[in-house]
């Protein structure tokens, strides 16, 4: 399994996604947003990134197979939450 950080360097997601999650990151609520992706409860920004990783992911198969329940703007909030809590990773890793 890739290092959580490798796995998003080689995350490939349409244009249109990315710049909406860009333009969504500075709104980033983590109180508020990170409960109802990831679930209740303490959470770091390592594991949070490996889970929202993992939420990421099912939502890319789901865009990618074209399903009824695919939903975009769950799908950019995933994203957002991503850039965010690499963010505050990156921050808190010593260099």
């Amino acid at each position: 399994m890739l290092e959580p950080m490798s796995r998003i360097a080689a995350l490939r997601r349409p244009q249109i996604l990315v710049d909406a999650a860009r333009f969504g990151i500075d709104q980033y609520d983590r109180a508020r947003l990170l409960p109802r992706l990831i679930g209740p409860g303490p959470c770091g920004p390592a594991r949070a990134v490996t889970l929202l990783l993992d939420r990421e992911a099912e939502q890319e198969q789901r865009r990618r197979a074209g399903t009824g329940d695919y939903r975009p703007a769950r799908h950019v909030e995933l994203i957002v939450a991503l850039m965010a809590e690499a963010r505050l990773w990156r921050a808190a890793r010593p260099s």
